[in-house]
């Protein structure tokens, strides 16, 4: 089977959701993209990668590589805007786009841009 871990680092889509400013999707998007550059890691190193949380996607990584502490605190924030940020049943009141700010979903965008980078890291050392 082909290697294409390449394939799996995107994180065009948050920033684009962020400039559009459908800030919901923003914090989704970048969710999404830190998932996919840790399960890509994993994948090349032939791991489970399992599941949707980025945090114990990064703890799995975390079983062969020294990471930085900041990136599992990145990794939690992220998780926390994989339900939420998609149903309206998720808030009391208001639709997802009603209950993401620009500022919150910047800070994704750079929890998942340090995600992101660091798994590039590890896949461009092995």
């Amino acid at each position: 089977m082909a290697e294409r871990s390449a394939d799996w680092m995107d994180l065009a889509h948050a920033r684009h959701d962020l400039e559009s400013e459908f800030y919901e999707w923003a914090c989704f998007s970048s969710q999404q993209a830190a998932e996919k550059a840790a399960k890509a890691v994993l994948n090349r190193r032939g791991a489970e990668a399992w599941g949707h949380s980025v945090a114990d996607l990064i703890r799995e990584i975390g079983r062969f590589v020294v990471l930085r502490p900041d990136l599992l605190d990145a990794a939690f924030e992220l998780d926390k805007a994989y339900t939420p940020t998609r149903y309206p049943d998720a808030h009391q009141t208001g639709s997802p786009s009603t209950r993401y700010t620009r500022t919150e979903a910047q800070r994704m965008v750079e929890h998942a841009a340090r995600i992101v980078s660091a798994c590039e890291d590890l896949l461009s050392a092995d």
